[in-house]
This record gives structure tokens, C-alpha cells and sequence, in this order.
């Protein structure tokens, strides 16, 4: 008779690993967003309210600073 165990957990990552997954995608999703905002045109940039400055500044932070508002 196969044995068989009477109380199995599905396997789930442990938390440590769990939070570097979460902020290596959200690094990722900082990166993508901040090259495309580097692509639009002062016009469009005027419409969402930010200069060129804003943009290279956004560009300069490191890719896993990522909003606050983001690891809630």
C-alpha cells in the first residue's frame, strides 16, 4: 500500500525569498516605466506635468528605488 500523508501543506517559498522576487519585479517595472518616460516628447511631458529635468532625475535613480507606494 502507497503511503500517504494525511495533512500535506502545498510547498510555498520562504518570506526572505518571496520579498527579493517582489522587489527584483518591481525593480523591473521601475526600469521599463522610466525608459519609456524618457521617450515622450516635451509635449506630452508638459501634459502630465514634468520637464526634462524631471525626467533625467527620474533616470538617474538607481533601478531598485522604486516608489514607496509600490512595497505597501
Amino acid at each position: 500500500m502507497p503511503h500517504v500523508i494525511a495533512h500535506s501543506r502545498p510547498h510555498t517559498a520562504p518570506a526572505g525569498l518571496s520579498r527579493l522576487v517582489r522587489h527584483f519585479s518591481l525593480a523591473l517595472t521601475a526600469a521599463r516605466q522610466r525608459r519609456h518616460l524618457a521617450q515622450l516628447d516635451d509635449a506630452l511631458l508638459r501634459d502630465i506635468g514634468l520637464t526634462r529635468q524631471d525626467v533625467q532625475h527620474e533616470l538617474e535613480r538607481p533601478v531598485w528605488d522604486v516608489p514607496a507606494s509600490w512595497l505597501k
